[in-house]
């Protein structure tokens, strides 16, 4: 029962949180919070009990029987982690947006609620049609999150990325719908079960099946060439929006090809892994060089989430232990660091009541607490070691160097490039001289929290990482088998 109360805090929390609407908003905020403050507990409170086993906590309900889709929740390493990241995330969210969100307060926190529970479901859910049910219940409150309390051209946004990840959705249904087919062929019976299509003999269409699945969580991720939704998405989105499209959606695209596109289809993943490596190499450069032409920073610090995730992408497909330990923790840590930049980010635009570089600069001597965090998330965002994202970027390249060792040395490259425009953000916004004699205000108590939060995290992961690496292992030792099988 302790997995369907995961999900069903905060999807009570979201409707008590939309109950007062604009009446009381400190309601709302409150409501929120107390809700993912109780299930984070429950789910540290599982990492603390947690065994060596690979699932630490499942449960199941038949849901449609006839077609063998049943209400399948499982808890292992990976979405341990992952649903504590969501967590984590969704209450500095709550606090991030907590001034910024002026209007339908109780309906913006309702959409934020409904988003969380879709993602801790997708790293919930172990039958592949209830996996589909929570991908796609992301979708339009992340899509009114943006549209509404968006920025300028926030219906563009909102409808580009309902668009593309829903036309990628699509994708993968048909691609789900396929493989229970073949499973109904190979074995006689109707199953979206995880563990019983695990080995399903698929022919000739297991790389197309193989195919869909990619191209859905490439989409999600975003893989280069697949990630032009993105920087629309989070350029128009409230602070909040963009915390969890960047700290959380994106990684279940990752936990999809972790999860599903390669343990479902080792062959044909083991036959795409030298593209997919190159693919994750190049979205490491071409995301460093399109964020460092960006005069926007919020869209500069979008455009890295590209050459970021891309890291993701080469670990998960290197075939070794190494690099996907290295890209889980990448996965984690990028959340946590890009979201922060992206909160920095939502503060500047309260206060400058702009995103231009041009119109920043010398912001430091007037809020040196503020300077004084965004510059340890830029650190970690170009790798320094002692922060959590050196760990796992460190991992994937070591891993990835066994496998391909050009490869890896296209990706080193690419950590010059972030170190680059992670610099430059500095100097233009908190260096040199001010800008019109601008003068911002500094962090208030409850930013500092928030943001201190984050930095304490970071630096524990970077610090301490073997927590969360044993925590994963299991998770990691299971696929690789999968893999060698």
């Amino acid at each position: 029962m302790i997995l369907l109360a995961l999900l069903a805090i905060p999807l009570a929390g979201g409707l008590l949180a939309w109950l007062p609407r604009d009446r009381h908003a400190s309601w709302s905020r409150f409501a929120c919070l107390l809700a993912l403050v109780l299930d984070l507990g429950l789910a540290v409170g599982i990492w603390v009990r947690a065994s060596d086993d690979t699932w630490l906590a499942q449960a199941r309900w038949e849901w449609l029987p006839g077609l063998g889709i049943s209400f399948h929740l499982g808890l292992d390493g990976l979405s341990l982690l992952l649903v504590v990241l969501a967590l984590f995330l969704g209450i500095l969210s709550v606090a991030a947006s907590w001034t910024e969100v002026t209007t339908r307060v109780g309906f913006f926190h309702l959409n934020l609620m409904w988003i969380l529970t879709g993602i801790i479901g997708v790293f919930l859910a172990l039958d592949l049609f209830l996996f589909y049910f929570f991908w796609e219940l992301m979708l339009v409150p992340m899509a009114f999150l943006i549209g509404i309390w968006g920025h300028e051209n926030r219906i563009y946004a909102a409808i580009k990325f309902f668009l593309f990840t829903q036309a990628s959705g699509l994708l993968m249904l048909l691609s789900i719908v396929a493989l229970a087919l073949a499973h109904r062929a190979d074995q006689g019976a109707w199953s979206f079960d995880y563990f019983d299509l695990l080995g399903t003999d698929t022919g000739r269409l297991g790389p197309w099946l193989f195919l869909g699945f990619f191209i859905a969580f490439a989409v999600k991720l975003p893989a280069v060439g697949l990630h032009t939704w993105l920087p629309d998405a989070h350029t128009e989105a409230p602070t909040a929006g963009s915390v969890v499209l960047a700290g959380l959606l994106l990684k279940t695209g990752a936990y999809g090809l972790i999860r599903f596109a390669v343990p479902l289809f080792p062959e044909a993943a083991a036959t795409a892994a030298p593209w997919a490596m190159a693919l994750g190499a190049l979205g490491v450069l071409y995301g460093a060089l399109l964020a460092f032409g960006q005069t926007d920073l919020k869209r500069l610090v979008a455009y890295s989430s590209v050459s970021h995730l891309g890291f993701v992408l080469l670990g998960v497909f290197a075939g070794n232990a190494q690099a996907l330990q290295g890209a889980v923790m990448t996965m984690i840590c990028h959340g946590l660091s890009t979201g922060a930049l992206f909160v920095v980010v939502g503060l500047l635009q309260e206060r400058l009541h702009t995103r231009e570089l041009s119109g920043m600069g010398g912001l430091l001597s007037s809020a040196p607490r503020l300077g004084g965090l965004a510059t340890l998330f830029a650190m970690a965002s170009l790798g320094l070691p002692g922060l959590g994202n050196f760990v796992g970027e460190l991992l994937v390249l070591l891993g990835a160097f066994r496998t391909s060792p050009w490869i890896a040395v296209l990706a080193t490259i690419g950590l010059v490039g972030s170190t680059v425009y992670s610099l430059w953000i500095l100097q233009k916004v908190f260096h040199g001289a001010p800008a019109e004699d601008v003068v911002v205000r500094d962090l208030s108590a409850r930013e500092v929290v928030t943001l201190g939060a984050l930095a304490t995290a970071l630096l524990w992961l970077g610090l301490h990482p073997q927590p969360v690496l044993d925590t994963a292992q299991p998770t990691v030792d299971s696929v690789m088998e999968l893999l060698r099988e």
